[in-house]
């Protein structure tokens, strides 16, 4: 800019005093330009925020978040259309002088926009596509064409024309561009991709279609429609369509059978839309933590034709990965499968019969980020818990057994007491998570998904509680801190802390976070992390608990090597026996072991990790039987002691039955 100036001074001989500073003046206003689209100035301090204006030629404004000691760009409302460039007919001329606030008022109204627009073309709406495509992809622009969009489907009362099918098709193409794609996070209207969706659908719903097949296809939407006689063998469409520029081209199908047909009238209208990229852009703007794995199609039926098969090709081939049949549910505004299900699935594609409605007309496959699907895991899982499962039946009737035998001090009866709700508990919550691997998902059985969490989630922070429970029975046992406190009250408190603790925490979960469909995971029945963080309400008192379990070892350790001093060398071997020993039995009771959870968030991905954190809690209920049971002495002793009496009393009972048979007694005579 600066060099162009001195040129026009020198070419029109200007003086050179007032060209160098009209080149000063240029040169600031541009500094100054900069500055001002630039982020904020003031310091960074977390959780603030600051708005900077748009580059000079567009309208409204960016916002920015402090996080992490930067300023990050969070909102962004820049746009360049309005009433007075989207029209093909140059307006510039027409904008009055003065009054700058009602003309941008007008110049932002999409609604009023979209009147003129049926006032200047109502008959195929090309009159603002030449613009609309010449148009930058601005996030404002973007919200622009979207609301656009909303207030022609809603204004088109009458039947659509495949002109106007056109037409609308090539404004929701612009937006739906792959490279837009990042744009759609900066809306401040985060639904804007489920408003684009519901609009587009209501649009193609009154299409007409005559006995031709109608054929609409741009490079990011795609739109088929047919008349199908009832009688007929069926109808299929096929989609073949780009993610983007570079990747190849991936397919969908909509299926018609010739059974579905017959529930039919003599003729249906049936509208098919694809979407390569709208996946991706629901879960850029919706913030999603899950991966749409295909096309996203959209299918529009009569009434009276209630099922449909749908078969879509996978994005990603990782057979690692969990796939789910879903559909988009228009008032809730997130992905369902109450109305889909997995019929057959490969690597390459999944089949899904679908039944749609007027809430639910588009649908696609999700590909869980972090879900690892193992045939050695799911291996692992189910023996370790039939495994599991037994042990704890067999260890609680060994408890029942020799209760008597074990229990007859207050300390005794205190640590028996918290290893049978320890292993009971364990057991419910084996059993409710074999519950919920066989229900589908949220998708399918939201209701029941979320009464199976529940369960799952309680019984499983009962169990670290009464091993937190155990931990300060082993302190009470060693350090002696509760000696004034009556039997009725430590057993009072073990309850309370074993089950009052976990119900409070529970509760408190499915209640602030199920309003919000918050509660569970997409893709199976468990605590949610990605939207609500629900996880943490298991995570952080199980790790919590794991610490202090881990003071309560050190202390113990720490207490048995005090004995331990001033031996000879045979008394500190035995002594370190007796430690292994005691952190062979309290590692299981402990729950330390899913300090091995830990790794699998931090790396998700890592199917060893998975296998390891698998391997040590799946076996608990083993671990338990074993340690904390079988190598108990006391408990071995009563074992033996009830074999003892019970050979005794069979021995006397087989030589009283022997002097009987030997002496009978003898009759009257």
């Amino acid at each position: 800019m600066i060099r162009a100036l001195l040129l026009c001074c020198l070419v029109f001989l200007v003086p050179a005093e007032p060209c160098r500073k009209l080149c000063q003046a240029t040169s600031n206003s541009k500094k100054e330009s900069a500055r001002s689209q630039g982020v904020c100035d003031g310091i960074c301090v977390s959780g603030s925020h600051c708005s900077q204006p748009c580059p000079p030629g567009t309208e409204g404004s960016m916002g920015f978040a402090c996080r992490k000691q930067q300023w990050h760009k969070v909102t962004d409302t820049c746009c360049t259309l309005n009433a007075f460039n989207i029209f093909e007919q140059d307006l510039q001329s027409a904008r009055p002088f003065g009054g700058g606030e009602k003309v941008n008022e007008y110049a932002g109204n999409a609604e009023t926009i979209s009147d003129k627009l049926m006032q200047r073309c109502p008959t195929d709406l090309s009159c603002v596509i030449r613009n609309i495509e010449q148009s930058p992809r601005l996030p404002g622009n973007i919200a622009f064409i979207v609301q656009l969009l909303r207030n022609i489907s809603t204004a088109l009362m009458a039947g659509v024309d495949e002109a106007q099918m056109h037409s609308y098709s090539s404004m929701a193409n612009h937006v739906l561009n792959s490279r837009s794609i990042s744009n759609w996070t900066f809306i401040p209207e985060r639904n804007s991709s489920c408003v684009l969706l519901h609009s587009v659908n209501s649009f193609a719903r009154k299409l007409l279609v005559n006995k031709s097949l109608i054929n609409i296809s741009n490079t990011f939407i795609h739109t088929m429609g047919s008349i199908i006689a009832a009688d007929g063998e069926g109808k299929n469409f096929t989609f073949s369509m780009r993610i983007n520029d570079t990747s190849r081209a991936v397919t969908g199908k909509v299926l018609v059978g010739r059974e579905e047909l017959q529930m039919a009238p003599s003729t249906i209208k049936i509208v098919s839309i694809a979407f390569p990229t709208l996946g991706a852009i629901l879960e850029a703007s919706l913030l999603e933590n899950v991966t749409v794995n295909g096309l996203v199609l959209s299918v529009i039926l009569p009434p009276k034709l209630r099922r449909i098969s749908l078969l879509f090709e996978k994005i990603s081939k990782s057979e690692e990965r969990k796939t789910q049949c879903v559909g988009w549910d228009h008032l809730e505004s997130r992905w369902v499968g109450h109305a889909c299900e997995m019929v057959e699935e490969s690597p390459q594609h999944a089949l899904c019969q679908c039944q749609p409605s007027k809430l639910v007309t588009s649908f696609s496959i999700l590909m869980s980020r972090h879900t690892l699907v193992s045939p050695v895991l799911t291996y692992i899982t189910y023996i370790g818990l039939g495994v599991s499962i037994c042990s704890l039946i067999i260890c609680l009737s060994i408890e029942a057994l020799v209760w008597g035998q074990v229990t007859k001090t207050e300390i005794s009866y205190l640590r028996h007491l918290c290893i049978a709700n320890v292993a009971a508990t364990l057991l419910m919550a084996d059993v409710w998570f074999i519950v919920a691997s066989f229900l589908s998902g949220p998708v399918t059985h939201h209701n029941g998904c979320v009464a199976v969490t529940f369960f799952v989630h309680f019984f499983y922070l009962s169990v670290f509680f009464w091993m937190l429970a155990k931990a300060l029975l082993i302190l009470y046992g060693v350090l002696i801190v509760f000696h004034t406190l009556p039997k009725s009250v430590l057993v009072a408190s073990l309850f309370s802390v074993g089950y009052g603790c976990p119900l409070i925490i529970a509760v408190i979960t499915v209640s602030v976070t199920e309003p919000g469909k918050g509660y569970l995971r997409p893709e199976a029945c468990w605590l949610n992390w990605d939207m609500t963080r629900a996880l943490l309400a298991f995570v952080i008192p199980a790790l919590a608990i794991v610490v202090v379990n881990l003071v309560a070892i050190t202390l113990v350790i720490i207490k048995t090597q005090r004995v331990a001093t001033g031996s000879s060398m045979f008394q500190e071997v035995r002594a370190i026996l007796r430690i292994s020993k005691n952190i062979a039995i309290l590692t299981p009771l402990l729950g330390l072991t899913w300090g091995f959870g830990i790794a699998t968030i931090i790396d998700s991905s890592s199917l060893v990790f998975h296998i390891i954190f698998s391997l040590l809690n799946a076996f608990q209920g083993f671990f338990i039987l074993v340690f904390g049971t079988i190598l108990d002495p006391k408990i071995r002793e009563a074992l033996k002691g009830r074999v003892t009496s019970a050979k005794w009393n069979s021995r006397v009972s087989e030589n009283l039955s022997s002097n009987f048979s030997r002496h009978p007694t003898n009759g009257p005579s």
